[in-house]
């Protein structure tokens, strides 16, 4: 396979590895935007990222697929799955819950392969719409999303250092999809 790495769909088993992509991914993002790694990455916030991603990967409604690159080493993740916000048709919206991708694996394509992925899938789920919520400090998540046709659509909610997570919403329709 020439694009160096592949996708494929998680299992209960991969709690450990999600959880420590997640935490990884997680701290850069945060650690760009100026909250210090110590706030989030002790080994309690791992233990209970674990225990979440338990959850999730045996909740039936989320997707989640890994980013491996050929040698079996998770570079990404995405979880999408029914919306969770209370003003949305989740027969109209599909949500990103997260993309995920390891600092080293940047530019090679995993990130747009992992959107792609969350485009068919919510185009299976007969959605016409795409939500996600992302930290407006995140810079670098909000230029990906804008260069692929997501827009705030209003709604924030209070996060971190006084930055907001912004919703942001893909018609889904209007890119061919």
């Amino acid at each position: 396979m020439d694009q160096g790495f592949r996708l494929r769909e998680a299992t209960t088993e991969d709690a450990d590895v999600i959880a420590d992509v997640h935490t990884r991914t997680r701290t850069a993002y945060y650690t760009a935007g100026g909250m210090p790694e110590e706030e989030f990455a002790g080994p309690s916030a791992w233990g209970e990222r674990r225990d979440a991603w338990a959850r999730v990967l045996g909740a039936p409604a989320r997707v989640t697929v890994v980013a491996e690159d050929l040698d079996g080493t998770a570079v990404g993740l995405l979880t999408a799955g029914p919306p969770h916000y209370e003003d949305l048709d989740a027969s109209t919206y599909y949500e990103l819950y997260q993309i995920g991708v390891l600092a080293h694996a940047w530019g090679g394509g995993v990130g747009g392969a992992l959107y792609r992925e969350f485009v068919a899938l919510a185009s299976a789920a007969g959605c016409a719409e795409g939500v996600l919520e992302c930290w407006a400090s995140n810079t670098r998540a909000q230029r990906f999303y804008a260069r692929n046709g997501w827009r705030p659509d209003g709604a924030r909610r209070p996060g971190p250092l006084d930055h907001d997570y912004v919703r942001l919403r893909l018609k889904l329709v209007s890119h061919g999809f």
